[in-house]
C-alpha cells in the first residue's frame, strides 16, 4: 500500500482530500501542517484560518492520526520557508515517504508550484480534488455528513456576519455569485469538527470575533476572523 502524509489546515479541502485519498487506497502516515508563531497572547496557530495548535491537536486524535507541526516564524524570508520545509519533508524521507497530498482544487500557479519544490527534493505532489466542480464538491461535502464552521473571512469579499457560520446549504445559498463556493480564493476559511474518519466530534467554541488589517504590495487587506477555540469543559473532552 502506497503511504503518504496530507497538507493540512484543518479546513474543508484539506479534509476532503484526506478522504479522497483513504478512499483511493493511500496509507496515510500522518497530517502535516505549518503554524504561524505564537506572537503576544496569540498561540501558535495555521496561518489565515486562526485554528489554534491545541485545537489542531484535538483534531488530529479525532481522526485517529499524528500531526506533524512545522512552526513558522513571524514573516518568513523565502529562503527561511524553503529550508525549513526541505527539513520538515527529510523527516518523511528518511522513513521512506515520498508523496504529498494537497487539498488544490483549480489553481494552476500554486498546484505547479507545488510539483516543482517537491519534485526537487524527489517528492510527488498528488491533487484528488483537483478540477473538481466546486459547487458540486461543496455539496458533497454536506452530504457526506462533514460538519464545518467558517472561521475567517476576506473582508473584500464577505462582510463578519459570514464569520462563525455552519458551512452548510444556507451558508451556500447566501454567498455572493463572485465568492466560490469553496473559496479557493481565500473568500474563506473553515474548521471540521466532525464527520466520515472522525472517531468524534472535536470539542470547540466560537473564540471573540475580530478584525485585522495587512498591507501587501502597499495595498490594505481586511479579513474578519472568528476563529475556532478548543472547548476545554471536562464535560466535553469525553
Amino acid at each position: 500500500m502506497q503511504s503518504a502524509i496530507v497538507n493540512w489546515s484543518g479546513g474543508k479541502d484539506s479534509c476532503l482530500a484526506l478522504y479522497e485519498a483513504r478512499k483511493a487506497g493511500l496509507q496515510i502516515e500522518s497530517l502535516m501542517t505549518t503554524l504561524q508563531v505564537q506572537q503576544g497572547d496569540l498561540p501558535n496557530r495555521v496561518s489565515h484560518h486562526e485554528i489554534p495548535e491545541s485545537l489542531l491537536d484535538v483534531q488530529a486524535a479525532a481522526l485517529g492520526l499524528p500531526i506533524h507541526k512545522v512552526i513558522l516564524p513571524d514573516q518568513p524570508t523565502d529562503g527561511e520557508y524553503e529550508s525549513i520545509m526541505k527539513d520538515a519533508m527529510e523527516v518523511w524521507s528518511s522513513r521512506g515517504i515520498r508523496d504529498s497530498i494537497f487539498g488544490d482544487i483549480f489553481l494552476e500557479d500554486l498546484k505547479q508550484f507545488r510539483e516543482q519544490k517537491l519534485a526537487s527534493i524527489g517528492w510527488t505532489a498528488q491533487f484528488p480534488l483537483w478540477k473538481r466542480d466546486t459547487p458540486d464538491m461543496a455539496r458533497q461535502f454536506i452530504d457526506l455528513g462533514f460538519r464545518a464552521v467558517v472561521v475567517s473571512v476576506d473582508g473584500q469579499k464577505l462582510g463578519p456576519d459570514f464569520c462563525g457560520r455552519p458551512y452548510d446549504l444556507e451558508f451556500l445559498r447566501d454567498l455572493p455569485d463572485e465568492v466560490d463556493p469553496c473559496g479557493e480564493y481565500g473568500e474563506f476559511h473553515t474548521f471540521v469538527f466532525d464527520g466520515p474518519g472522525f472517531y468524534k466530534s472535536v470539542p470547540w467554541k466560537q473564540g471573540v470575533t475580530y478584525s485585522r488589517t495587512y498591507q501587501w504590495q502597499q495595498k490594505d487587506f481586511i479579513y474578519h476572523y472568528s476563529p475556532a477555540v478548543l472547548d476545554d469543559d471536562p464535560a466535553h473532552l469525553n
